[in-house]
Parts: structure tokens; sequence; C-alpha cells
């Protein structure tokens, strides 16, 4: 699919970002020199696992499509994490080889040793834009803004040297096969640890190829679809809906580096006729609440998928009344490559369903025991070609979510009315979703009881108007002294932003089973 793309669309633009633009021949060009610098300089042979810890970056499709052409497994990696995080996605993953933001360095420079990663290449932002844009660009982050903390990694090599390195060599052929895996992506585990979807060249193929007859001739009238990228491409949505599925049809994907910067996203929007937009919930709320967003051109817009979380009605009729686009609400996980249930393009009217099940994909509503029931809520259960090949190295959870038949267990909680379109009703596990982003109340829990003074904790979700849930946590404490400040600050060194949590709330003791199980439930059902 890579191939046929740079042959096919090689005078096209591919990406852009920061006023930047590589074609589909930069792309093969750049990406088949990284390659051969993988292949060749480092040495790394088919299946090894190469992380990449970038934002939306031009440096971001050359490593992963450079990555693939040397038969190596992309493992994505969050460029937030803490250095806890980091140690463990990178010593599970087993990766020889990281690509790092000069941003994020200081935090692998903690936990490298105790690691596999041998090779470090790191970049700067503007590395891949426009000189002297680059040179600029770089120099304010350091020297200005001087958001690039020290550190020091012996024998780091430059992504532009790395390229200029594979200038020289051949790149030897490497034959993958659909069952290869192609991403490990991470995602909570019920043990506090994240573990890796292993996701197959199989799945990600279909799941593009299931998406683009989903689509059918939704960009018919337009010559070259032009799709904003704002959410991060190591998300599996990004991933997926956007980098691979323009790579598709040969579309280009319009960066964007920072969409917190409210203004500067529109600002960005307004110099492109873009046909295609991506989202979730907090993201088209934010920028519908941005001056001039309302002014822009929305003439050649013909698609917007949401997803990641629950769209509101609110922000869906807003959001059509003011760009004349409905958002079409979609439906998957990261064990589903992600996409499973869309709803049809000719839905115009917010309906509250995630849509029916797409091309190749059944569903089923299952009880505890994995028998299908009829006309009541259930465990919503997806099959298809695009569900994954298991966790890395971990086989307990993946019999966990698998059940006979290739059929995987989504955790969600839905209904399916008589037309077939599925509607969540609740969360079985107790997974915490925020803005789209997997939490895991364990992993927060066993972080919180590690520091002093603290003796038991539970994690659970509560609304949020902006993010759809944030994490409220529940702490008994042996030292009175310690203070909702505190256990903030102690968190925030050691998870990622968003898993944070936004309220503490300080008791004697928790619920409990008579087995001494913490009742999230009892805390849930008291919540504010």
């Amino acid at each position: 699919m890579c191939e046929y793309a740079f042959r096919e669309y090689a005078e096209r633009p591919a990406y852009t970002n920061m006023g930047t633009t590589i074609t589909y021949a930069d792309l093969d060009r750049m990406s088949h020199q990284f390659a051969c610098y993988l292949q060749n300089t480092l040495g790394l042979i088919r299946g090894e696992r190469v992380a990449i810890m970038l934002p939306n970056l031009l440096q971001y499709p050359v490593a992963l499509f450079g990555i693939f052409r040397a038969g190596l497994v992309v493992v994505n990696v969050n460029p937030l994490y803490t250095a806890r995080e980091l140690r463990h996605q990178l010593a599970d993953s087993g990766a020889r080889c990281i690509i790092i933001l000069e941003n994020f360095a200081h935090t692998l420079d903690e936990v490298i040793e105790e690691t596999t990663v041998d090779h470090v290449i790191t970049t700067k932002l503007g590395d891949l834009l426009r000189w002297p844009r680059s040179m600029m660009t770089n120099f304010a982050l350091e020297y200005i803004k001087k958001v690039v903390p020290k550190f020091s990694l012996p024998g780091r090599v430059h992504f532009r040297d790395a390229l200029e390195r594979g200038k020289a060599s051949v790149l030897r052929p490497i034959e993958l096969g659909f069952a290869d895996i192609a991403f490990l992506q991470y995602t909570g585990g019920t043990t506090g640890l994240s573990k890796g979807a292993m996701l197959s060249h199989r799945n990600m193929v279909y799941n593009v190829f299931q998406t683009r007859a989903w689509q059918g001739d939704a960009f018919k009238d337009i010559d070259r679809i032009v799709a904003i990228t704002a959410l991060p491409l190591y998300h599996i949505f990004s991933l997926k809906s956007n980098c691979l599925l323009m790579l598709s049809q040969g579309g280009e994907n319009v960066l964007i580096t920072n969409p917190r910067e409210a203004q500067a996203f529109v600002k960005a929007l307004s110099k492109h006729p873009f046909s295609y937009f991506t989202g979730v919930n907090t993201l088209f709320a934010t920028l519908l609440n941005t001056p001039g967003f309302s002014n822009l051109d929305f003439s050649k817009l013909r698609l917007c998928i949401g997803g990641g979380m629950a769209i509101q009605e609110a922000v869906a009729r807003q959001w059509h009344s003011v760009t004349g686009t409905p958002i079409i609400q979609a439906y998957g996980l990261t064990e589903t490559s992600p996409a499973a249930v869309i709803n049809p393009l000719e839905m115009t009217e917010f309906s509250g369903s995630i849509g029916l099940p797409i091309p190749s994909t059944e569903v089923r509503i299952c009880d505890d025991d994995g028998n299908d029931v009829v006309g009541e809520a259930g465990e919503i259960c997806i099959r298809g070609p695009q569900v994954m090949e298991g966790y890395w190295q971990n086989a307990a959870e993946t019999a966990a979510v698998m059940l006979p038949g290739g059929w995987l267990r989504t955790g969600d909680i839905g209904r399916m009315d008589e037309d077939g379109f599925v509607f969540i009703e609740d969360r079985k596990k107790d997974m915490i979703l925020v803005s789209g982003f997997n939490v895991y109340p364990n992993e927060i829990e066993g972080v919180v009881v590690e520091m002093d003074g603290i003796l038991e904790a539970a994690a659970i979700g509560i609304a949020d108007e902006k993010s759809g849930e944030v994490v409220k946590l529940f702490v008994v404490r042996t030292d009175e002294s310690v203070t909702e400040d505190d256990v903030i600050d102690y968190c925030r060194e050691n998870l990622t932003g968003y898993k944070v949590p936004r309220q503490i709330e300080f008791r004697n003791e928790l619920p409990k089973t008579n087995v001494g199980k913490i009742l999230r439930r009892a805390l849930r059902s008291n919540r504010d």
C-alpha cells in the first residue's frame, strides 16, 4: 500500500506542517534513506521494534514509513509520558531504537539504562521545515522559550544525520506478510501496566479498505483530499483515519503540532481548503468557541468523523450549523485497529447511536458468559479482520478479552435496535475516558499508594463538560499532613497529564467486598 502510494501519487502533497509541504516523492525518498540507515548502519533485522516518540511533525511519517520499509515494528509512544510510563513501554516492547523529539529526551535520559534501547535518534521541532524557518524555530524553542530541558544521551544521532547516512547504502527488500506485526500499540491493562496490542499488517490494511468501502464516494467532487490532522498520529484513531487512510487515497495531511493553541489552529485552518476533518468532542467544542472559526471557508468540507469519546448532541448540532457538515460518530478500540462501527454517511441528524458495523465486521451483544442477548443491554463484542492478533507477550490478558471464534470483548455495555444500530449504554470495565484517551484506575492507584503517607486509593471517572470525564481520586491517609496538592503534584511527576486526578477526596476508609476488593461502583454511585 505504501509503495503504491509513493509511485501513484508522487507529485501530490503528502504532508504539510508549519508552512512546509513534502510530496509523496519526498516521503518516498526520505523514508527510503531512513530505512537504509536502520537496516544497514544500525543493523536492525526484520521484526525488531523501533519506538517513535514524536508529536505531529513531518519527521513522524518519514520515520514511520522508513521503519516499515526496513521490515521493522513500530512502537508508538506518547511524547508526554513520564519516566515511569516510558520505562515500562520501552522495556516491555523490547525496542532497540527510538526516534525522539529533543524536548522530551530528558525523560528518556532518566530511564534508558533500564530499557533495551541501544540506538537513540533525536530531532528538533523544526528539522524538516524550510530554511530559514527551521533554524529560527529550533533557536527560539531552545534559547528563547527554553522548552528543551538538558539531557545526556551519549552516542545519539541526529535525525538529519541519519537521513544523510542512509543515502549511501542500498535497501535490502524485506518480504512482509499479512500476519507480520506492524504496530505494538499500547493501551491500558487491568494490572495497572499498559499492554501492547499486536496490530498486524492484515489488521491495518483491512481497516483502511473497510473504511474506504464505508466512505464510498464522499469525495467524488473533490480533486484532492485535504485532511486536518490535529489528533496525534501516535494515537490509533489519527494513525489509521488520517495517516494511513490518506496514504491510500493520495490525500494531504495538514499536521497541527499543538491544537491546544486554538487561535493558531484556526489561523492554520484558514490557509487550507480542507475537505476531511477528524476529532474528538473536546476538539470540536474548542474550535466552535474560538473567535474566527465560524468565518472560515467550509465549502470544500465533505466529511467529519468524531471518535475516541462520545460526541455531545449540543456540539454536534452547533458544528453542523456552523460548517454545514455533520459529525459522523464512529466507534472503535485500539484492539480493532480501530474502526468497527460508524454511522452511515447519509445520517445528518444526531441520534446518539455509534452506528452500524463497517464492512466485513460483525457485532454481537453478549452476556457475561458470551451468549447472545436480544432486546436488552449486554457487552458489545466484535469480530472482523481488523481485530488484533493479541497482546504482546501477554497470553492471560489476551484470553481475558477473546471469546471462541475470534470475538473481541470490548468492555462496553450496549444494545442494538431492530435496524442494527448500536448504542453504548455504559462501560463494563472501570476505564475512564478523558478526551478520547483511555485511563485505567489500577495504574493511578498503583502510583499513588507508593507515596509516603498514603494507605489506599481508588480512582473513578466523573463527568466533565470539556473532556467528557476526568479522574477523581479517593484516598486514605496514614499521615494527616498529606494535602490534596501533595497528591496531585506526586501524580504529575509519575503520570501523563490527562491521567492526573482533578479532584481528591480524603476518606477514613474505602468501601470493599468481603474479600477486601475496593468497590469502585459504590464510589461512583455517590460521586458528585
